[in-house]
This record gives structure tokens, sequence and C-alpha cells, in this order.
């Protein structure tokens, strides 16, 4: 009888003790879980049928018989870390490589009268994207301070590879505005019920970045060691998801951008030229029976743009500028929709793969308005349609093939191409 206490008490304390390693295991578990691994990342192939020469668009019959060209890329690759420190706070911080890496930088000299150097090792870019601390007080109310996403147009808030049907991001977006637009500020966001927003304090962009075919789309990118905060801006994003699977947001930007640079002038003429960027951008998507659709509307104006064209133009070629003339105005739109074919397909649709036939239509204008004096470019403009397919093996890789048609206006050529990549978005822990 005594054995039998003594085997019965032995096997009580085993399970104890089992018991207890168990929840400690599970301890560590849930401290493990506070970190995240992730990142997503691209890479692609492409074949132009137009002219590579950078003077195609000023005489395009010299060059309309060019042969085709094609390229490999690694448009981005992206890694995060992401930590959860407990009690509302958390961290999260991304680097990118674009197109393979950069080592470069750019440097005003002043034992050599104010002189630009720029050194230049390997094309591409290695950038921060992200990197915020954030404080949850509540579901509606978020703070977040650092390097963050700034949350203007359907890009920049949906720019994982897995979030867009072509092989590159959307063109449009993708030329008028930085993309991904990413600056360090403060951000409050939140949500509650079926409405999220998102408000943002941050530096002003750099007039002397503008340029006629990307608009404002270089500026957010410093050349420098640091970001320029001469001037301020404000972004503010409110969403609404009150139908099931559809999503639709409104975003706005505002602030100057005229002396908001290294060497800004303080001549008395230039006093009252504030450069003021407005943007307003509309966008949705829908996720449901087996449809996927995408849109965007954005429209943008700058304040004093004759005055930065002649300004740009007149600064010493060591520059970072383009010197170029910029519009007042620009514009940019589009739609994309794919439907998965697996879905009638039990055997696929069961192993949860998909295979998207999509098409896409895009028109853009980096100026689309310009004063009185500024010539108005019309290769700067542009339609673009594109159809193709995604294949979702699992749901964070996908493999994407297209071909698309850039319809330029008048005596400028068309730029056809087709495009094959393979892409992933996911987490890693």
């Amino acid at each position: 009888m005594n054995i039998v206490k003594q085997f019965i008490t032995c096997m009580v304390c085993l399970g104890i003790s089992i018991s207890v390693y168990a929840q400690a295991d599970s301890v560590q578990e849930a401290k493990k879980s506070r970190l995240t691994l992730g990142g997503y990342g691209e890479a692609v192939y492409s074949r132009h049928f137009f002219s590579s020469n950078p003077f195609r668009y000023m005489r395009p019959e010299s060059y309309k018989n060019d042969p085709s060209h094609g390229r490999f890329d690694l448009p981005h690759v992206v890694f995060l870390v992401g930590y959860e420190f407990g009690k509302g706070w958390r961290i999260n911080s991304e680097i990118e490589f674009e197109h393979g890496g950069v080592e470069a930088a750019t440097e005003v000299e002043a034992e050599e009268g104010g002189e630009y150097e720029r050194e230049v090792e390997r094309a591409g870019e290695v950038v921060l994207e992200q990197f915020w601390i954030e404080k949850t007080f509540n579901k509606a109310l978020n703070l977040r301070v650092g390097h963050i996403i700034v949350p203007i147009g359907l890009t920049n808030n949906n720019h994982l590879p897995t979030e867009f049907f072509t092989v590159y991001r959307p063109e449009g977006e993708n030329t008028i505005m930085p993309c991904t637009w990413h600056e360090t500020g403060i951000s409050l966001w939140g949500r509650a019920g079926n409405w999220r927003y998102e408000m943002m304090l941050l530096p002003g962009l750099d007039s002397d970045l503008f340029g006629k075919n990307t608009w404002i789309g270089k500026s957010a990118a410093s050349p420098y060691e640091f970001r320029i905060a001469n001037k301020y801006a404000g972004a503010a994003r409110i969403d609404n998801y009150s139908v099931p699977g559809l999503r639709m947001g409104v975003s706005a930007y505002y602030g100057h951008s005229f002396t908001n640079s290294i060497m800004p002038t303080y001549a008395d003429k230039y006093k009252n030229v504030k450069g003021a960027v407005s943007i307003g951008s509309f966008d949705f998507s829908y996720k449901a029976h087996n449809w996927i659709a995408r849109g965007y509307f954005d429209y943008g104006h700058l304040g004093d743009s004759q005055t930065i064209s002649v300004y740009n133009k007149n600064l010493p070629k060591q520059s970072t500028s383009p010197r170029t003339s910029v519009a007042s105005d620009a514009l940019a739109t589009g739609v994309e929709a794919g439907y998965d074919v697996f879905s009638q397909l039990w055997q696929l649709k069961a192993k949860r793969q998909k295979l998207y036939l999509f098409g896409r239509y895009e028109y853009y204008d980096a100026m689309f308005k310009t004063a009185q004096s500024i010539q108005d470019e019309d290769w700067c403009g542009r339609e673009r349609i594109a159809a193709g397919v995604n294949y979702f093996p699992v749901k964070e890789v996908v493999i994407k093939a297209e071909y698309s048609r850039g319809m330029l206006k008048s005596p400028f050529n068309d730029e056809n191409s087709i495009s094959i990549g393979i892409a992933y978005s996911g987490f890693f822990k």
C-alpha cells in the first residue's frame, strides 16, 4: 500500500512539474510572440518595345524604329522588425533596398565655397522606410512618432506587391507623388466603428527638387544626411468600411515648399513666394465574390509654379535640382479589376491557390496645367492599359505577368512592354 501511495505521489509531483514547465514554455512563447519579423520583395524582368535613348521625346521621329531592350530589376526588398513592449507601447522598423542597393551621398562643401559634392559608387537606394515608436491609449487613439508612411493616395497606403496587380507599382501615383512616401513626423490615428482616421505633421517638401515629368515625385527623398524642415506640412486620411468587402478613403496634403532647401534665398523679391503644395485624393478597394477591384483619383496644385520654375532653372549645375519647369497642376487616376478563375475549380480552391486575370487603365499627366509662360510638355501625360495574370500558389507569394501599352500624344511614340515578376509579402515570425 505504501508503494502505491509513493507511486501516486510521484505521479502527482511529476504532473505538477510538467504543468509548471508547460506553463513556463507557454509564457516564453507568449514573450516570443511580441517580436515580429517580416518583409516583402520583388524580382522583375521587363522587355520594353521602345527606344531607351534619353532624347526620344525631343526628336521622336529619330528613335521611332529603335530596337527593344530588356532589363532585370529588384524594385524593392524590405525587411521588417517590430516589437510589442507591453502597456500599449510598440516599435516598428523597415529597411528597404531599391534596385539592389546604393552607396551615395551629397554634401555642400563649406571649404569649397558652398559647392555641391556628390559621390556615387553604385546605383539603387538603401533607405530606412519606417521607424516609429507608438503608444496605444485605446482603439480610437494611437500616437505614433518617428519615420512614418505618409497616407496620401492608394499606393502609399497599399504598397505591398500583393496589394496591386501590375508587376511594378501603379505608374501614375508612382510618377507624380513620392512613392512610397515616408517622412519623419508625428501621427495620430485610430478606428471607431466603420471609420478609420489618421492625421500627420511632417516636414514640407523641397521645391528645388520639383520637375516637369515627375511634378513633386522626387522631392521627399532628401539628398543630404538629414531632412530639411524650414517649412512644415500636414496630411490627413479617412477610410470607411461600412459596406462588406469595400473600403473607401479620402486623403489630403498641404504644405509650403519654397526655401525648404539647404541654401534658401532670402532676397526681397521672393518674400511672398510660398510654393504651397495641395493634394486631394479619393481611392477604394473591393474584395468579395472572387473579385478584387481598386481605383484612385489624385489631383495636386502647386502655388507660385512660374516663379519656382524660373528659380530652379537658374540654380547651379552642381545642385540636386533637375532645373526644369514645373506644372501648377498634376493629375493621376487609375482603376484595376481581377477575377479569381481558380474559384471555379474546386480542387485548386481547396488548396487555397488563386489565379487572377486582371485588366488595368491609368491616365496621368505631370503637366496637366501650367502657368502661362511655361511650355506644356505633352509627353509628360499619357494613358496606360495593362492586362495579365497574378498566380498565388500560397497567400504570401505571387507570380505576375502583364502586357502594357503606354499611349502618348502625337508625335511621340507609344511605350509598350512585357513584364514578368515574382514577389512575396508576409511575416516570418
